[in-house]
């Protein structure tokens, strides 16, 4: 693969970086075939924003969710972790149960959507609970679903942000 395929969609009215404002853009997750990973996020819907090669020793895939500002990165010579190392990247989803059938209707292996019997529960398996948080409160219902390497993501339910955010 040689040259730069880059999205059409601009940046065009997305405000500046502010001084003092520290914004993650973008996360690096390993993997060990590109191709496959390519392959599965843009079969999630998720938008190709790159695929930048130089020569064969060098290869950047970009990609971003839907609604997110923030995108993921992997290739060549860019992650120094090992493929699957990424565990508990979070998207945020206003409704759990239908961004879990998405996935499904994707092809994608989700787990059910449970909740925590403990704090910290939603990083191990042991301390989860079948269903969604009993009164459906924001941040308490999750999913986890894992790309081909083993790279974990968790969708969390929020429905109202906490103030600040």
């Amino acid at each position: 693969m040689s040259g730069v395929d880059v999205s059409s969609e601009s940046a065009v009215g997305t405000p500046p970086v502010k001084q003092g404002e520290f914004k993650l853009e973008v996360v690096v997750v390993p993997v060990s075939d590109i191709d496959r990973a390519k392959e599965f996020y843009a079969g999630l819907g998720w938008r190709l924003d790159a695929d930048v090669a130089r020569g064969v020793s060098f290869r950047l895939v970009q990609f971003t969710p839907p609604g997110s500002a923030c995108s993921i990165q992997f290739g060549t010579k860019i992650a120094s972790g090992a493929p699957g190392s990424a565990q508990s990247l979070y998207l945020a989803v206003p409704d759990i149960e239908v961004a879990r059938d998405e996935l499904l209707a994707r092809g994608v292996e989700v787990s059910e959507v449970f909740h925590e019997a403990a704090p910290g529960a939603r990083f191990h398996d042991s301390g989860r609970v079948p269903g969604p948080a009993p009164d459906r409160s924001t941040y308490g219902s999750f999913a986890v679903f894992s790309d081909p390497d083993g790279n974990g993501w968790l969708l969390q339910e929020i429905t109202t942000r906490l103030p600040g955010r």
